[in-house]
């Protein structure tokens, strides 16, 4: 019983912390605009959103170590500019966003106090939590992540129940591609690099069994917190198609989610969803801030004034970013998304194949195709439009944001397969 407890509070400590403010307010929205096409634009968000995030677990599990290893196999100086560009973006978007929404749907509907004040106080919780290292699985997993799983099954169980009219048709041209590109906005590709690394260390401060009983425990926790993302993600976007009728398509997407919990849970719904929000956010900022301290712990010789440094930066740049709105956070991470996404899935990917296939030069000719055939999809969402349209006309997949994903194949299967 020890063990499966063990796994359990894992399991969900895993889930809490991918589950945050992006994980909330996106599914509904591709609901909604997907219509009857639902289905499909669930199976692309489950594909960037769930089973590339677990593999990212299941990679930890067989690495045992820290982000820094995902990317050593290219070269040091490649794992150590990846390591820091990711905790920068974490650290700037991400966690700023957990507050920013916390503000937008659990604090204003209540109260008009600024958002400054909302998000020291978040903040301030957040480093509490992160500044007791060794209980930061325990306090997310036994507490926190069954108030998440409560309130989301009551919404999505009771819009099952609920009479509506007919979903409309979708509004999308393509709604695979929209699935799979909203999925980077979960952040959860690269959240599984972050929060894996978060509990290897927490299990290791627990003095918790030797490699094999660690990879055990890992992958079955993945497995737990995957199928709860892909319960939670294909009933938030079926409820969201569910009331298509109900809302118009141009409708924010916070606005929907709380139009939807009041169609669901009435007058409670606002409370409710509160809650959740508040709870989903939270939990999601002490997994990123966690990671980021421990990385910045371990380049500095496990000094705990190293780690208590950068929690209390972190949370400075949290309080100051989570400022602006949810919109306008999301708008600016998509050119940083386009380019550091899709490195961050080829890394999860090597590093979860056979070894004999992903050897370094593999990993290297795959990391540098990728780079290259992601840099116009990052020019692109910059708004260099005139320049990198014909590129991308003539890119496989290339329109659709995904011009990478061709070429990332073709060099593994050339330098994998054929290296003989």
């Amino acid at each position: 019983m020890g063990k499966i407890k063990e796994t359990l509070i894992t399991g969900f400590a895993l889930f809490a912390m991918f589950f945050g403010a992006g994980n909330l307010i996106l599914p509904p929205n591709l609901g909604l605009l997907a219509g009857m096409d639902w289905a499909l634009i669930a199976f692309g968000f489950i594909i960037s959103a769930v089973i590339i995030p677990i593999l990212g677990i299941f990679a930890h599990s067989r690495i045992q170590g820290t982000i820094y290893d995902f990317g050593k196999p290219v070269s040091p100086f490649f794992s150590y500019s990846y390591c820091i560009i990711i905790y920068l973006i974490a650290i700037t978007l991400p966690a700023p966003r957990t507050a920013s929404v916390t503000h937008e749907m659990a604090i204003a509907p209540f109260c008009e106090i600024p958002s400054w004040i909302t998000s020291c106080v978040y903040f301030g919780l957040v480093l509490f939590f992160v500044l007791r290292r060794s209980s930061v699985l325990d306090s997310v997993g036994k507490f926190l992540t069954p108030i998440i799983l409560l309130v989301v099954i009551g919404i999505v169980s009771l819009s099952f129940f609920s009479e509506t009219e007919l979903m409309m048709a979708s509004a999308v041209s393509s709604p695979l591609t929209l699935g799979i590109l909203e999925g980077y906005q979960t952040f959860d590709a690269i959240g599984a690099v972050v929060v894996g690394g978060v509990v290897i260390i927490s299990l290791n401060l627990k003095g918790k069994g030797n490699y094999k009983a660690k990879k055990k425990l890992i992958r079955n926790s993945g497995i737990i917190a995957g199928v709860g993302l892909l319960s939670v993600y294909t009933g938030m976007i079926w409820t969201g198609a569910h009331y298509s009728q109900e809302f118009p398509s141009d409708i924010s997407r916070t606005a929907l989610l709380a139009g939807i919990s009041t169609a669901t849970l009435g007058t409670l719904g606002t409370i409710a969803l509160s809650l959740l929000v508040a709870i989903a956010c939270f939990t999601t900022a002490i997994g990123i801030i966690t990671g980021t301290s421990d990385f910045v712990k371990g380049l500095t010789g496990d000094s705990q004034i190293a780690y208590s440094i950068t929690a209390i930066i972190s949370c400075v740049l949290g309080v100051l970013v989570g400022q602006f709105d949810v919109h306008y956070i999301i708008t600016i991470a998509v050119p940083a998304l386009a380019l550091v996404y899709p490195v961050t899935i080829i890394l999860i990917l090597l590093n979860v194949a056979p070894k004999k296939s992903a050897t370094r030069d593999v990993f290297r000719a795959v990391i540098t195709i990728t780079l290259l055939f992601s840099v116009p999809d990052m020019l692109h969402a910059i708004g260099y439009t005139k320049i990198t349209k014909p590129i991308l006309t003539v890119i496989p997949l290339g329109i659709h944001g995904l011009g990478w994903i061709l070429p990332a194949i073709l060099t593994f299967v050339v330098k994998s397969v054929f290296k003989k």
